[in-house]
């Protein structure tokens, strides 16, 4: 008897933990402009205001990769201008872009002596 009133109890509680905590996803209203990374916000900006914002300030840029450095680095085009952008390997995860197609990337402004690069976080075609 007692299982049975265990068992009870606890379909219960997962029945009331479902229909009371909110559900949020799929939202598509408007934006604020700025995108949430887990505890981060990134905001999305022109690589031009890029280089004005602080060290390790978070951004997201669209626009496109538009050339290889060699090795991690790559130059990054948007209607505003170009950046300089290091993609580690493992932040690809298989994605395959070219000069024309459209990304997303969102990363850390790393403000340098006579430079200033965006260390990427996340890539993803749009």
């Amino acid at each position: 008897m007692k299982k049975d009133s265990t068992l009870l109890l606890a379909s219960f509680f997962l029945l009331f933990l479902f229909t009371v905590l909110p559900a949020n996803e799929g939202f598509t209203g408007p934006s604020s402009g700025k995108i949430n990374k887990s505890k981060h916000t990134y905001s999305l900006v022109s690589t031009e205001e890029a280089k004005k914002m602080p060290d390790d300030a978070l951004v997201t840029l669209q626009g496109h990769i538009i050339l290889s450095l060699g090795g991690k680095k790559y130059i990054f085009r948007d209607a505003a201008g170009e950046i300089t952008v290091e993609i580690e390997r493992n932040i690809w995860r298989g994605l395959s872009v070219n000069e024309t197609d459209r990304v997303e990337i969102s990363g850390e402004v790393e403000q340098k002596k006579t430079r200033v690069e965006i260390d990427v976080k996340s890539i993803k075609k749009l």
